[in-house]
């Protein structure tokens, strides 16, 4: 198992300017840390819906990718994701049976009935906010549905264990077991992580009960991305020769939501909604989206 990008054969060009200093073991977020974190998750999860109402049939997702890249400078911050180990846009964008870490093209236009996975980060202030969620472009089959909402529930499943004292096991257990009475399989190929000032930190956040990852206890103030991978089919994944997009090996469907969690006194608080102060009306985000 490996963190989302990590360990990756990506291209290796561009440094990544924005990533400082790597901090080793588990760290625990002050209340300065957390409130530039919220502002971090906030613009990562604004832009998220915003791409939402902008991802319909006709649009390429190289278009989704140049708004959210405006946007999230707009908003203050700066893409995570473009730069980082070589990866060239502000969007992971992934459809149907690629499972993570598309690459937005210019020329490539959705389609009615496409699972569209959207996945983002804002840097903002020295620190990450990282987030992901799956769009049904136009009508999409009973199939599909099924397996989105079964992927958003999973990951709330696995929220929903946060709190100080229980460990990443109670988290991977609880979507483990929502999951896999639903015939669908879990990607053990790529975890979440622990995030900040850091895209990837530790601890690794694994989806499935394991005993190849540190079990380890969750304290206050440490700050996770939870992020399953819900495939209708086999589990298991291949990377194509781009050296970035991840497909399922059976061409299966594939559904993927993400948060960027904080560990709180008495449980946990998502850092990545959207905030409905500095959210576009749908209205507007069609009337400006893909002109920004």
């Amino acid at each position: 198992m490996k963190n989302i990008f990590s360990d990756l054969l990506a291209p290796q060009g561009s440094a990544y300017p924005r990533q400082g200093k790597k901090h080793r073991g588990v760290a625990l977020k002050s209340e300065p840390e957390i409130a530039i974190m919220r502002q971090a998750g906030a613009i990562a999860g604004t832009v998220l819906a915003e791409v939402r109402e902008l991802a319909q049939p006709g649009v390429t997702t190289g278009e989704l990718d140049r708004y959210a890249e405006a946007r999230i400078r707009e908003l203050g911050a700066v893409p995570s994701f473009k730069g980082y180990r070589g990866f060239p846009a502000s969007l992971c964008v992934s459809i149907n049976a690629e499972a993570v870490h598309g690459v937005p093209n210019r020329r490539r236009q959705l389609r009615s009935g496409d699972l569209l996975k959207v996945d983002t980060g804002a840097y903002f202030q020295g620190y990450h906010g990282d987030s992901c969620i799956t769009i049904a472009v136009g009508q999409i089959s009973a199939k599909a549905k099924r397996l989105m909402e079964a992927a958003e529930a999973a990951l709330y499943r696995g929220i929903e264990q946060v709190k100080p004292g229980n460990r990443l096991m109670d988290i991977a257990g609880a979507i483990e077991d929502y999951v896999k009475p639903l015939g669908y399989s879990i990607v053990q190929d790529f975890t979440g992580h622990g995030v900040g000032r850091d895209l990837h930190e530790d601890p690794h956040v694994f989806n499935v009960r394991t005993r190849d990852l540190p079990n380890v206890q969750l304290k206050a103030g440490m700050t996770l991305a939870i992020e399953p991978i819900v495939n209708a089919g086999s589990r298991f994944t291949r990377t194509l020769k781009d050296r970035w997009t991840v497909v399922t090996l059976d061409n299966a469907l594939s559904a993927q939501f993400e948060h960027t969690v904080l560990v709180t006194p008495t449980g946990y608080d998502i850092l990545t909604y959207p905030d409905p102060a500095r959210l576009r009306t749908p209205e507007k985000i069609k009337r400006l989206g893909l002109k920004t």
